[in-house]
């Protein structure tokens, strides 16, 4: 069984030998990295934080995953990951240890838990909705962002070679 690192090379993989159906932009150096852990007051898990490296942030076959990146119309501001965490923090009061991660496309935020650190240093996956707060309702996606995302995009990906 891989850990949660080695899904995400297996996912950098996947991106790279599905460009026609991928998009990524140009990865994100050591300072922005650090920079966006100190705007959200939490450090990225081992597996999140390797993809954030590589792509920036990503989408293939139709999955968009929420990375750091930059604009020259945004100029310094952190986008992303990092806007959509502080703005569900400010706007809907979600908890400061959840990171926004992606769209679940009804409503909901995915998040990875970052009170809930496993040995490895891994986040849980799971999907918070405005207003709840108990976690033990949350729906847990996934053990750690890494093989979550990896198996995402691997079913979208053969979904969309199916479909073609």
């Amino acid at each position: 069984m891989m850990d949660a690192v080695e899904a995400s090379e297996r996912l950098i993989e996947l991106v790279r030998g599905n460009d026609d159906i991928a998009n990524h932009a140009d990865g994100c150096d050591a300072g922005t990295m650090a920079a966006a852990e100190s705007d959200l007051g939490v450090a990225f898990p081992p597996s999140y934080r390797r993809l954030i490296k590589e792509f920036g942030t990503w989408d293939i076959a139709g999955e968009e995953l929420l990375g750091v990146y930059q604009t020259p119309a945004m100029g310094l501001k952190l986008l992303g990951s990092v806007a959509e965490t502080l703005d569900a923090r400010s706007q809907y009061g979600m908890p400061s240890d959840l990171i926004v991660v992606m769209f679940d496309g009804m409503g909901g935020l995915v998040v990875l838990d970052s009170s809930r650190v496993d040995q490895k240093d891994e986040y849980p996956v799971l999907v918070w909705n405005p207003g709840v707060v108990d976690r033990e309702s949350m729906e847990r996606l996934g053990d750690d962002f890494g093989s979550f995302a990896f198996a995402l995009c691997q079913r979208a990906v053969t979904r969309w070679r199916g479909s073609a």
